[in-house]
C-alpha cells in the first residue's frame, strides 16, 4: 500500500477528549476515526488489524473444531421471553424498539437464545453431540459509561463460540481444552500475558466461570492474583485477599488492575430446558444438551495489544498483529538525479516485496521530511522500518530497523527477504 493514498492520515496532537492510550494512540495513527463515545469507524490501517486479530482466533477455534457460522443482530422479542432475558437485558443494556409494524425487536448482545433455537433442527441425538460453533459479529450495548476507546463500546466486534454436549463430563473436558489451548494460544500469538481468573457469571449462569485478565492500570477489573502459580479471582467474587497466601501453593497474593480480553461460561442445561433443545441418549432417553459458552472481545482485543505494547512515540504491534509486516520509506534527497535512483530502486524493492508475499506500507510521500515520516513510522508501530536513501545505495545495502529496538542494522537486499521468511 503507498502511504500517500492511504485513507486515514496521522495526527500530530492527540485527541483532547481521550485519556486512554489505546484510544489516543489508534487516532493519531490513522487506525480509527471517533463517531461518538462507543463508537469507532475503522479506517483501513484499523480494519487490517483487526483482521489480523481474527485470522489468529479463527485459527485457533477452527483448530478445536469450530465451525464459523455469523447469526443476524436483529432479534424478535419473543424468542428471548423464553428464557426472560428480554426485560432483564432491557434493563440494562440491550436495545430495544418497535419496529413500523409494531413489533418489538432488539439488538443482540449475545447469541446463546438465537443458536439454541438454531440447533433444535441439528441436534437431536446422541450422535450429533458433541458441536462447537463460533461467529464473529457485531454487538450492541447501551452502555452507560462506553469510554476507553475500544475497551469499552456500544458498537463492537464479539467472537462468541457456542459448545453443545452430552454431559458435564464432555463439556468439562471440552471447557478445559479451551482454557489449556485455545485461548491461551490466542493471547500468546497477540503478545499478551493473561491470568485465568474466576468471576461471577452474571446473566448468564449461576456457576463461577473464568475471566481472561491482563494487568494494567488502566483496566475496569480488579483481580487477586498469585505470584507463584498464577491462581487469581475477580474480586466481585474473591476469596483472597492482598498479603495471603494463595491457599493452592502458599505463594504470595497480589491485586491488581485488570482488562478483561476473554470469558468462559459452563452454562450447563439453563438454555437448552428453556427452549427445548432435548437429544436422545444410546438407550433411547431424553435429556436437555449440555452447553458452554466462550468469548472474545475482537476490539477489545486490539486496543489492549495497544495498552499493553505502546512507547512515548507510539504504538509496538505484535507481528502477528501489525496492519503490515514492513514499514519501507524512501528517502529522496534534493538532486534530481539522486531523486531517480532512489525511487527506481524503492519502487524495485516494493515490488520484489510484494511479489515475495510480504506486507508493505511504502511511504512515497513526497514534501515530507524524513524525521516526519520516523514520527509517523514509530507511531502507526509497523514491526520492521526498511529505509533506501542515496547513502544505502551507495553502500549497497538497506537500512533495517525493528521498532522495538534503538539502533538500525545495514543489510542486503537477500539479507532481508532471508529474514522475512522466518516464522513469526
Amino acid at each position: 500500500m503507498r502511504q500517500s493514498q492511504l485513507f486515514g492520515k496521522t495526527l500530530r496532537e492527540s485527541p483532547k477528549d481521550e485519556v486512554s492510550a489505546n484510544a489516543k494512540l489508534l487516532e493519531r495513527g490513522g487506525f480509527v476515526y471517533k463517531t461518538m463515545a462507543g463508537a469507532y469507524d475503522l479506517l483501513p490501517l484499523g480494519f487490517r488489524v483487526i483482521e489480523k486479530v481474527k485470522q489468529v482466533i479463527r485459527e485457533e477455534m477452527n483448530a478445536v473444531g469450530g465451525q464459523e457460522m455469523l447469526m443476524t443482530a436483529l432479534q424478535p422479542k419473543e424468542r428471548w421471553e423464553k428464557t426472560g432475558r428480554w426485560k432483564e437485558l432491557g434493563e440494562e443494556i440491550m436495545y430495544q424498539f418497535k419496529d413500523h409494524s409494531g413489533r418489538e425487536v432488539g439488538l443482540a448482545v449475545t447469541h446463546e437464545e438465537p443458536l439454541t433455537e438454531m440447533a433444535l433442527r441439528s441436534i437431536r441425538s446422541y450422535k450429533d453431540l458433541p458441536l462447537f460453533v463460533y461467529q464473529m459479529q457485531t454487538k450492541f450495548r447501551d452502555e452507560l459509561r462506553a469510554k476507553s476507546g475500544l475497551l469499552r463500546g456500544r458498537e463492537f466486534i464479539m467472537k462468541d463460540l457456542y459448545s453443545f454436549h452430552k454431559d458435564t463430563a464432555d463439556l468439562n473436558h471440552f471447557y478445559t481444552k479451551v482454557i489449556d489451548h485455545a485461548y491461551k494460544n490466542i493471547f500468546k500469538r497477540s503478545g499478551l500475558e493473561v491470568l485465568v481468573a474466576e468471576a461471577s457469571g452474571g446473566s448468564f449462569t449461576k456457576d463461577l466461570t473464568h475471566e481472561y485478565q491482563v494487568l494494567s492500570d488502566e483496566g475496569e477489573d480488579v483481580v487477586f492474583y498469585c505470584t507463584h502459580c498464577n491462581f487469581a479471582q475477580n474480586k466481585e467474587v474473591a476469596t483472597i485477599q492482598e498479603g495471603m497466601p494463595c491457599p493452592h501453593c502458599k505463594g504470595e497474593v497480589k491485586k491488581a488492575r485488570s482488562i478483561e480480553v476473554g470469558n468462559i461460561f459452563p452454562l450447563g442445561t439453563k438454555y437448552s430446558e428453556r427452549l427445548g433443545l432435548i437429544y436422545q441418549n444410546e438407550k433411547g432417553e431424553k435429556h436437555p444438551v449440555v452447553m458452554g459458552s466462550y468469548g472474545i472481545g475482537v476490539g477489545r482485543l486490539a486496543a489492549t495489544i495497544v495498552e499493553i505494547h505502546h512507547d512515548e512515540r507510539g504504538i509496538l504491534w505484535p507481528e502477528a498483529i501489525a496492519p503490515y509486516q514492513v514499514h519501507l520509506i524512501e528517502l529522496l534527497g534534493r538532486e534530481s538525479g539522486s531523486i531517480q535512483r532512489v525511487r527506481k530502486a524503492v519502487e524495485k524493492l516494493y515490488k520484489t516485496l510484494l511479489a515475495k508475499g510480504v506486507e508493505v506500507l511504502y511511504d512515497d510521500r513526497e514534501e515530507i521530511s524524513a524525521g516526519e515520516k520516523f514520527a509517523d513510522a514509530d507511531l502507526i508501530g509497523i514491526p520492521w522500518r526498511v529505509v533506501v536513501s542515496e547513502k544505502t545505495l551507495k553502500e549497497k545495502r538497506l537500512e533495517l530497523k525493528k521498532r522495538t529496538e534503538a539502533t538500525p542494522k545495514y543489510i542486503t537486499e537477500k539479507e532481508l527477504l532471508r529474514k522475512l521468511k522466518r516464522p513469526r
